[in-house]
C-alpha cells in the first residue's frame, strides 16, 4: 500500500482554478508514483454553488455547519495520514482550529500551500456579510506551525518567510501535453481581444474600458469577456461568452490577444499571473500590467507586453491589431517561456520534492 497523502482544500474537486492548476492536475501523477490520495473540500457541491449567489442565506448557513462537521470528523483518520497538504485553509471562515489540531494535538506535519494574499481581506459583494468572520490573521499562525510552505511566487514567498523559514516557490502551472494543447489562429479578419476572470476580479477592466471606447472609433475588433457573470460596462465590441469547465481551453484559443489588467495593490502583487500564462500556453500574445509576479513572467516586447498607462494599452493594442507576424512571433514566444518555467512538466520535481520533506 502506498503512502497516504491527505489534500485538505476549500473548495470541491475540479471547480476552483486555484486548485485545479495549481496541484490537483498533479493527483494522477503522485497516484503513480504510489502515493494514495484523499481529497476532503470544506465545501460541499452544493454548498459551492450557493455560496456565489445573492441571497440563499440560510442554505449557505447550513451548507457551512455542515462543512465544520466534515472536517472535524477529518480530525479522527489523520494520524495515519504520511503527508498532510493544506491549500489556503482548513475551514473558510473561523480561527484555525484544525490546523492547530493538527499540529498540536496530533502532532502532525503538514504542508501548507498558497497562492494568494489571503491575509488581506478580499470578498465578494454576495458574501460582505461574512467577511468579518474569515479571521484573515489566522494565516499567520497557519504558516508558523507549518512543516513546510510552497508560495505562489516571490512576494507570497518573501511574506511567509517572515513566520517560517522552510518556505519553496511553485508558481501555478499549466498542463501543456493534456489541457492546453491547442493554439490561436492568428490569420483572421477581425482580432479578438480577450480576458478571463471571476466577476470578483472585473473591476480591473475599468482601466482598459476607456482605451477600447477609444480604439472602437478606428479598429474593427471584437472584446470578448469569459466569465461566470456578464460585466456592466457597455461597448459595442463586447461580446460575452459564460465560462465553462468544458469548453474553457476552446474558449480561449479563439482570442488573438490576452489581456490582463491589474492595479498595483498589495493584494494584485500576490497575484500569480495564470491569466497570462493561460494566454502565452495557447500562443496568445499576452498584454499586462507590470505589478508583481507579471514582471517576471513578460521579457516587454519579447515574449509579451507590460502598460503601465493607458496610452500604452492603447499603442500596443494598436500594434498588435495592425500586424499579424507579430502576433504569432510574441505567441510562440510566449509558449515557450510557459514550456520552460511554468509547465506542470517543468515542475514535477518540484512537487515531489515538496512531498518527500
Amino acid at each position: 500500500m502506498g503512502k497516504r497523502l491527505v489534500i485538505i482544500a476549500p473548495y470541491p474537486k475540479g471547480e476552483a482554478p486555484s486548485q485545479r492548476f495549481r496541484f490537483e492536475q498533479y493527483i494522477s501523477y503522485f497516484e503513480d508514483q504510489g502515493y494514495t490520495i484523499e481529497f476532503h473540500s470544506f465545501l460541499s457541491n452544493k454548498t459551492w454553488k450557493a455560496l456565489y449567489k445573492e441571497g440563499s442565506f440560510f442554505a449557505k448557513a447550513f451548507g457551512v455547519l455542515g462543512s465544520f462537521w466534515r472536517r472535524f470528523m477529518l480530525m479522527f483518520k489523520l494520524r495515519s495520514a504520511d503527508v498532510i497538504f493544506i491549500h489556503r485553509e482548513a475551514s473558510m471562515i473561523g480561527p484555525p482550529m484544525f490546523e492547530w489540531i493538527i499540529a498540536k494535538v496530533l502532532r502532525k506535519k503538514y504542508i501548507y500551500d498558497f497562492d494568494d494574499a489571503i491575509w488581506l481581506p478580499n470578498y465578494s459583494d454576495s458574501n460582505a456579510r461574512f467577511q468579518r468572520l474569515k479571521a484573515y490573521g489566522k494565516v499567520k499562525k497557519v504558516m508558523k506551525w507549518a512543516h513546510v510552505i510552497s508560495a505562489g511566487n516571490e512576494h507570497l514567498s518573501d511574506f511567509a518567510k517572515q513566520y517560517n523559514s522552510n518556505v519553496t516557490i511553485i508558481p501555478t502551472t499549466i498542463d501543456l501535453v493534456n489541457v492546453h494543447t491547442l493554439a490561436t489562429d492568428q490569420h483572421v479578419e477581425k482580432p479578438i481581444i480577450g480576458w478571463t476572470g471571476t466577476h470578483t476580479t472585473m473591476n480591473y477592466l475599468e482601466e482598459i474600458v476607456p482605451v477600447l471606447t477609444e480604439l472602437e472609433q478606428s479598429h474593427d475588433f471584437i472584446f470578448r469577456v469569459i466569465s461566470n457573470q456578464a460585466p456592466s460596462f457597455e461597448l459595442k465590441s463586447l461580446e460575452f461568452v459564460k465560462w465553462n469547465k468544458e469548453s474553457e481551453i476552446e474558449d480561449l484559443a479563439k482570442i488573438n490577444i490576452g489581456i490582463m489588467p491589474l492595479t498595483d495593490t498589495i493584494w494584485a502583487k500576490g497575484k500569480c499571473g495564470f491569466k497570462g500564462l493561460q494566454y502565452m500556453a495557447l500562443e496568445i500574445p499576452s498584454v499586462m500590467s507590470p505589478v508583481g509576479v507579471n514582471t517576471s513572467i513578460v521579457d516587454h516586447g519579447k515574449n509579451g507586453f507590460l502598460c503601465n498607462s493607458q496610452e500604452e494599452w492603447k499603442q500596443t493594442l494598436i500594434q498588435l491589431f495592425e500586424n499579424e507576424l507579430l502576433r504569432k512571433e510574441i505567441g510562440k514566444e510566449g509558449y515557450l517561456t510557459v514550456k520552460k518555467s511554468y509547465s506542470f512538466e517543468a515542475n514535477i520535481t518540484n512537487y515531489l520534492n515538496l512531498l518527500n520533506t
